[in-house]
């Protein structure tokens, strides 16, 4: 070919190139046009970034601020950048953008960098050409799908809203936006929930390894996730403690040490079933929603609790609670497993499932199976069918083959727990257990509601004391039958029938006729109308058997009215929160404290309903907590049992706190069948006692635990003379039972109740001078 002709399609295919060029430049000069006037949709405005809030979770804070759990759309929080490690920081711009404060939002030199060594040399470690600023603007404008143009259209939307930011923002503030914002994968965003889900710390306290190792995870959070895939995420630290020291952020010598270090993780998710107390953290979800409603229709303001970065503090004792949940493993691990034994493969419901039909029914897996169009017999045949799943047990979740239908009655076979305790000057709820593991059985013992068993006869006994009835007046332990409650008679829990007791005889040993007998006394309507002003608001049977603990009562409710006992005779409304602040720290709800509540009972039976039930500890049936357990602390209480052992319970009580502990099945069938094993004292006491043993070794909770009831010499010296006339007494002198019993309505005056000589009077008076106390 001639030169001259060479020459001429030189020059047209070098036209064509520059023709080329121009047109690629104008079209995307075009398209950059047309993405930032919004033909792709709007783009943010310097207003609209000024005002930049990201969706953030609601912060749960125990009593002493420590954070219990999110609520939460996104698992995401905010941390002031003051508050960061400076390491976390400099590991940050050394491995995602060492010029970040050279540039205005675009890095020509690291797009030119992934252009050449990562397009055209196709080298992967290249690392990206987007800078912080660029990577905030994706994290906060999500992406939108276009097509084919939705990669370049996004990179040129996070272009121009990187330049944007970095007009409205300083670059320590994008910092902090980037920070709060980026993703760690698990539903995990920012850095202080990172922190938190992997080391159980704040970001503060993060070592530089630990932030090393967080920064590495953005590159792609799944593949180094720590808990997951630990040597990938401890190489992944190491490239990033490289680009530290490449940097100049360590010298030579840290390096080396630190790319040593094994990868040590404290895993704690922060989901809404995982964590400490949650099902306190449901309860809390629940009180915050009506709070933030009330809040809202008064001052006209909308608060979204999962998104607008409030924070709720509560009154939870989390050193209390740690060894509430404890004391809650260590008793049911042992009391499960002598459940098992007791029935030893005779349990009812194994022999008619339909005992758990309500589970059954309710389970997701017999729900799917109906969907498809199965009949009931149909879908519990299916059911039969063994397969790979998660039980709960006492020692922790475990994998197995079972079918759904013997993973529903395993469970449904569990014991449960409830545990609330309360301060009884304030209200304050210190702890919480509704169960025993939230994302099996969602069911709260706390506030659902079981018959109280003998829990409920300190109220019948103040209802008495207020009705001016004498404490030291002696009733028959005799049977009795009601003819106009349908011939109902009361029975004792050891058909033991002797006797005669006092009110705080009665009390201690938990005398069914007596305590039926002294509601009679006093008026059921009167007790009644009592149990409501100390804060029972659930429904009351109006029948003898009430002074039994046949009503249907929460925990939450009798913890409460115990409380009011210690609180001279004042009712207390427990509260779980203290304050809830908006993301500037702006208060929009503050607990109200009210000291001008008047008693509903005087301070006298106050006092003198404390000093019986703590009489019950000392001599009664809460003595093993004296006996074996071996505590010394000021306690009073009261155990309850409910009929056929479905509930057991104990009321625990020390001069600063109460704790009220609930035992037994989510269904009343599952229960013991020995009565020695399934009563109160046996089933609840023992949880109550094993946190008090905790308390005492730990210096936080001294406070709880120590001191005296304030009560009066006085009102003990009227407690000491029923001490005579109880069953111990009686068999003493079982004798005079047949030749001169005491008269049933007999009550010794005032004054022979001062001193010994006044006791020996009074059995003067009821056995005859010849036969006095022998």
């Amino acid at each position: 070919m001639p030169e001259k002709s060479k020459k001429k399609i030189g020059s047209i295919i070098w036209k064509l190139l520059f023709a080329a060029v121009l047109i690629f430049i104008l079209v995307l000069m075009l398209f950059f046009g047309a993405v930032r006037l919004g033909f792709f949709g709007s783009l943010p405005g310097k207003e609209e970034l000024r005002r930049l809030e990201s969706s953030t979770a609601a912060r749960i804070l125990a009593s002493d601020g420590e954070l219990l759990g999110l609520y939460y759309v996104q698992s995401r929080t905010h941390t002031d950048l003051s508050k960061m490690p400076e390491q976390l920081v400099n590991a940050l711009i050394a491995t995602e953008d060492a010029r970040f404060y050279n540039h205005h939002g675009f890095d020509l030199r690291g797009a030119l960098r992934v252009i050449v060594k990562s397009l055209l040399l196709r080298d992967k470690n290249s690392g990206g050409g987007s800078t912080l600023s660029q990577q905030l603007a994706k994290n906060l404008f999500p992406r939108k799908d276009f097509g084919i143009l939705t990669l370049p259209v996004a990179k040129v939307r996070e272009l121009l809203i990187a330049l944007r930011l970095e007009k409205v923002y300083s670059k320590n503030e994008l910092l902090e936006l980037y920070l709060n914002t980026v993703s760690f994968g698990e539903n995990t965003y920012g850095i202080e929930t990172a922190s938190l889900t992997f080391f159980s710390e704040d970001p503060g306290s993060l070592r530089v390894e630990e932030s090393a190792l967080l920064i590495g995870m953005l590159k792609a959070s799944a593949t180094y996730n720590p808990r997951l895939n630990p040597e990938a995420a401890r190489e992944r630290r190491n490239v990033v403690l490289r680009q530290m020291y490449k940097y100049n952020y360590l010298d030579k010598q840290q390096l080396d040490s630190l790319q040593k270090i094994p990868v040590l993780l404290s895993y704690m998710k922060l989901d809404h079933i995982s964590g400490p107390a949650p099902y306190f953290r449901e309860y809390i979800r629940q009180e915050a929603g009506k709070i933030l409603e009330e809040v809202g229709s008064r001052t006209r303001t909308h608060y979204n609790l999962y998104t607008d970065g409030l924070t709720i503090q509560t009154t939870l004792n989390l050193d209390l609670q740690r060894h509430a949940e404890k004391s809650v493993q260590e008793h049911f691990s042992l009391l499960q497993r002598a459940f098992r034994e007791n029935w030893a493969g005779r349990e009812p419901w194994r022999r008619d499932i339909s005992l758990a039909s309500l589970q059954i029914t309710q389970s997701q897996a017999y729900q799917s199976l109906i969907k498809t169009g199965l009949d009931h017999q149909q879908a519990l045949e299916a059911m039969k069918l063994p397969h790979p799943s998660k039980v709960y047990t006492w020692q922790g979740v475990r994998d197995t083959l079972i079918s759904s239908l013997d993973s529903i009655l395993y469970h449904f076979e569990m014991l449960q727990c409830g545990l609330v305790a309360v301060d009884p000057a304030t209200g304050a709820l210190l702890a919480w257990v509704g169960g025993d593991d939230y994302g099996f059985f969602k069911y709260d013992h706390v506030t659902a509601h079981r018959q109280t068993g003998s829990t409920f006869k300190p109220v019948v006994y103040a209802a008495a004391l207020e009705q001016g009835i004498d404490p030291c007046k002696l009733y028959p332990a005799e049977a009795e039958t009601y003819d106009e409650y349908e011939g109902w008679t009361p029975r004792n829990f050891d058909n033991n029938y002797d006797g005669f007791y006092s009110l705080q005889g009665a009390l201690v040993h938990s005398v069914n006729t007596v305590s039926v007998k002294i509601l009679m006394e006093a008026g059921i309507g009167e007790v009644s109308d009592l149990a409501r002003q100390l804060g029972i608001t659930s429904s009351l049977p109006q029948s003898p058997s009430l002074a039994l603990g046949s009503a249907d009562v929460s925990l939450l409710e009798m913890t409460a009215v115990y409380a009011a006992f210690l609180n001279k005779g004042i009712p207390i409304i427990p509260y779980a929160i203290e304050k809830i602040t908006d993301r500037n720290g702006k208060i929009i709800y503050q607990a109200l404290h009210l000291p001008d509540i008047q008693p509903v009972i005087s301070p006298s039976t106050a006092e003198t309903v404390t000093g019986m039930l703590e009489a019950v500890v000392e001599r009664g049936t809460a003595s093993s907590l004296r006996t074996t357990w071996d505590l010394k602390n000021a306690l009073a209480g009261k155990t309850g049992t409910t009929q056929d052992q479905a509930d057991g319970w104990f009321i625990g009580m020390t001069p600063s706190m109460v704790i009220g502990v609930w035992a037994g099945g989510d269904s009343p069938v599952v229960r013991f069948r020995s009565g020695s094993q399934g009563v109160g004292a046996n089933t609840a006491l023992p949880v109550f006692a094993r946190i008090i043993r905790k308390m005492n070794r730990d210096v936080t909770l001294k406070q709880y635990v120590q001191g005296d009831f304030r009560i009066s010499e006085e009102t003990r010296e009227m407690l000491n003379c029923q001490d005579f006339t109880e069953r111990r007494w009686w068999r003493i002198n079982a004798k005079h039972d047949k030749k001169n019993p005491p008269p049933k309505k007999y009550s010794p005056p005032p004054q022979d109740r001062q001193n010994e000589s006044g006791v020996k009077k009074f059995f003067k008076k009821v056995f005859g001078d010849k036969d006095s106390r022998k």
